[in-house]
């Protein structure tokens, strides 16, 4: 699965996983970094207005909890199954 075009990417990683492979290196899309705590909690910070939403996390298990979450917050949100491994793949 491609990144659709005109989405924002939540990346979930960790900092030092954003760190070592930036997944602006991967993508032309806007990338927000944004911890499953935060949303969990609701303090994520994300509207509407920030279009729709594709979570990406290291293995692909957690964005699927973290879009459920937003989607609950009323936002259009989904994850990208396989993390960032298939993020890799799909680009090659």
């Amino acid at each position: 699965m491609s990144l659709p075009q005109g989405v924002t990417v939540v990346d979930l990683r960790p900092p030092e996983l954003r760190f070592a492979q930036p997944l602006e290196r991967l993508t032309d899309l806007p990338v927000l970094a944004v911890s499953l705590d935060q949303i969990e909690d609701g303090a994520h910070g994300l509207t509407p207005e920030t279009g729709p939403l594709v979570v990406i996390c290291e293995r692909g298990i957690r964005s699927g909890l973290a879009a459920k979450y937003l989607r609950a917050d009323g936002l259009d949100a989904a994850a990208y199954p396989g993390g960032v491994p298939a993020l890799l793949r799909e680009r090659d």
